[in-house]
C-alpha cells in the first residue's frame, strides 16, 4: 500500500501516467501538472500543488525511475496500465487516514476530505468548502448547464423545422420547376406564333399561286390564238394568189380582229402578295409577348402630394429633380416628406408581383425602394426595414440600407436604369441592373401592410433628374 501511495499522482489520485519530476522533487502525471498550471498559473509563476514552490516557467523532467516502478508494479499485480488506484475513500465514506467522515471538499485537489485533513499541513492553505455546499453548487451548475443545453437544443430544433419546411416547400414548387414553367410558356407562345405565321403564309402562298396559275392559263390561250393568226397570215402570204383574193383575205382578218380583239394581259404584281405577314418578325413577336408576361413593367406615376417642397415633378408626373427654391405654397399634408427629399408613387400594393424601372442616367445620388403606408415621413427618416423602408442608394458607391447601417453592394455604378421587383406575398424586394437584369440586392422580409414605391433624387445633385421608365 505504501508503494502504491508513493506511485500515485497527487492530482488525479491514479497511478502515474507519463510521470515527470519538478525541481522541488515532487512527481506528477505530465498531463495533470500541465492542466494544473494552465488553470492556476499566472504572470507571477507556477506553483507545485504539494509544496507550493514557485517556478518562473513551466519546467519539468521525465521521471524514468517512477515509470519503471509502475511497470513492475503492473506486472506484479497483473493490472492494466489504465486501471484505477483505490482512492482515499473507503466503501463506508470515511477517510482512510483518520477514519472520519468526509464532510469537506478540497477544491484545490478536487477530492473529498475529513475535518482532520482540513487542519493538516497538506490542505491547510487549500480552498476547502463543506461537501453539502459543493454539492449544491454542482447541482446549480448542472441545472444551468441543462438549461443552456435545452436552449441550444431548441435553437437546433427550430433550425431543423425551418429547414424541413423549406425542403418541403422546395419539393412542392422548386425554382427549377418555376423556370421550366415560365420559360416553357414563352417558348410555347413563340412556337404557336410561328405556326400561326407559317399557316398564314401557306394560305397566302396557295392563293397567290392560284392567281398566277389562272393568269398563266389566260396568257397561254391568248398566245395560241396569236400563233394561229400568225400562221394563217404567213400561209396566205407565201402562196400565189390574185389581188382580189388578197384584198378579200385582208378584209376577212380585219373583220375577225374587229369581232374578237386580243385581250390585254399583265403580269401578277408580287409586291401585293404576303402583306399580312410582312414586317420585322422579332419586333412583332416582342410586342405580342408583352401581353402574355405574368409581370409587365408598370408605368408608375409620381404623387405630387407626397413630394418634398424642394422637389420639382414634371413630364406627366414621371420625372423628379431637386429644385433650387422651396415651394412655399404646398400644404403640409400627412403623406408629404418634410426633411428627406422623397416622393411616393400613386400605386399602392398589398398583394401580387410587380416590376418597374427607373432611369438614373448621369445621376450621382439617388434612393429607390418601397415604404409602408404608415411609415414616418416627417423630420428625420430612418431608412431601415424596422421603420418600414426597404431601399438601395447610390452615393460614393452602391449601398443597401440595412437594419444596422449601409451594406456595400458595388464599388461603382454605370448602368442607366435600375429595375425593382416586388413579390408582396413572398415578402421579397429585389433590385437589378435593368439593362443586364443582373440582381444587385434582395430584401427577404414579411410585409404586414400595403406599400408604396418611393423615389429620391438626393440632395446637392442639382441639374440631374430621376425618371420612371414607361413602356
Amino acid at each position: 500500500e505504501e508503494l502504491r501511495n508513493e506511485l500515485t499522482c497527487a492530482i488525479c489520485l491514479d497511478y502515474f501516467d507519463d510521470p515527470v519530476i519538478l525541481k522541488c522533487g515532487h512527481s506528477f502525471c505530465r498531463f495533470c501538472i500541465c492542466l494544473h498550471w494552465d488553470e492556476n498559473g499566472d504572470d507571477y509563476g507556477y506553483q507545485c500543488p504539494q509544496c507550493r514552490s514557485v517556478f518562473n516557467k513551466k519546467s519539468y523532467t521525465k521521471n524514468y525511475l517512477v515509470q519503471s516502478l509502475i511497470a513492475k508494479l503492473d506486472d506484479l499485480d497483473s493490472v492494466d496500465a489504465g486501471s484505477q488506484h483505490p482512492k482515499a475513500v473507503n466503501a463506508h465514506g470515511k477517510c482512510d487516514k483518520h477514519g472520519e467522515e468526509l464532510k469537506f471538499y478540497c477544491q484545490t485537489d478536487k477530492r473529498p476530505i475529513c475535518a482532520v485533513c482540513c487542519e493538516s499541513r497538506a490542505h491547510r492553505h487549500h480552498d476547502i468548502a463543506p461537501t453539502s455546499e459543493v454539492m449544491n453548487e454542482m447541482k446549480m451548475e448542472m441545472e444551468m448547464k441543462l438549461m443552456e443545453l435545452n436552449w441550444q437544443k431548441s435553437r437546433y430544433m427550430k433550425t431543423v423545422t425551418a429547414d424541413e419546411c423549406t425542403r418541403s416547400e422546395s419539393k412542392k414548387q422548386s425554382l427549377k420547376e418555376k423556370i421550366e414553367a415560365d420559360v416553357g410558356a414563352l417558348v410555347q407562345f413563340l412556337l404557336d406564333e410561328r405556326d400561326s405565321l407559317l399557316e398564314s403564309l401557306d394560305a397566302e402562298e396557295v392563293a397567290a399561286m392560284a392567281v398566277i396559275e389562272d393568269n398563266l392559263k389566260r396568257v397561254e390561250t391568248h398566245v395560241k390564238d396569236v400563233d394561229k393568226a400568225i400562221a394563217d397570215i404567213n400561209k396566205h402570204m407565201s402562196g400565189k394568189t390574185s389581188f382580189e383574193f388578197q384584198q378579200n383575205l385582208s378584209e376577212a382578218f380585219k373583220e375577225m380582229v374587229h369581232v374578237k380583239p386580243f385581250s390585254p394581259v399583265e403580269r401578277v404584281n408580287c409586291q401585293t402578295v404576303f402583306l399580312d405577314v410582312a414586317g420585322p418578325f422579332q419586333l412583332i413577336m416582342w410586342k405580342k409577348m408583352m401581353h402574355v408576361l405574368h409581370t409587365m413593367p408598370q408605368n408608375l406615376t409620381l404623387d405630387p402630394d407626397t413630394a418634398h417642397p424642394y422637389l420639382f415633378i414634371s413630364d406627366c408626373d414621371t420625372q423628379v429633380e431637386e429644385g433650387h427654391i422651396r415651394n412655399q405654397d404646398l400644404p403640409d399634408l400627412p403623406a408629404r416628406f418634410t426633411r428627406f427629399c422623397g416622393v411616393l408613387a400613386t400605386a399602392q400594393y398589398s398583394s401580387g408581383q410587380h416590376y418597374w424601372e427607373v432611369d438614373v442616367k448621369d445621376k450621382g445620388v439617388w434612393y429607390l425602394g418601397v415604404t409602408t403606408v404608415s411609415s414616418n415621413r416627417k423630420g428625420y427618416v430612418s431608412l431601415t426595414p424596422s421603420e418600414g423602408y426597404w431601399s438601395i442608394c447610390l452615393q460614393d458607391r452602391l449601398y443597401a440600407n440595412g437594419e444596422h447601417g449601409r451594406i456595400p453592394i458595388a464599388d461603382y455604378w454605370n448602368s442607366p436604369r435600375v429595375g425593382v421587383y416586388l413579390d408582396y406575398d413572398q415578402g421579397r424586394l429585389s433590385f437589378c441592373d435593368a439593362v443586364t437584369m443582373r440582381r444587385l440586392y434582395m430584401f427577404d422580409t414579411c410585409f404586414d401592410e400595403p406599400v408604396y414605391p418611393f423615389f429620391s433624387p438626393g440632395k446637392n445633385d442639382p441639374g440631374s433628374r430621376l425618371k420612371i421608365c414607361h413602356y
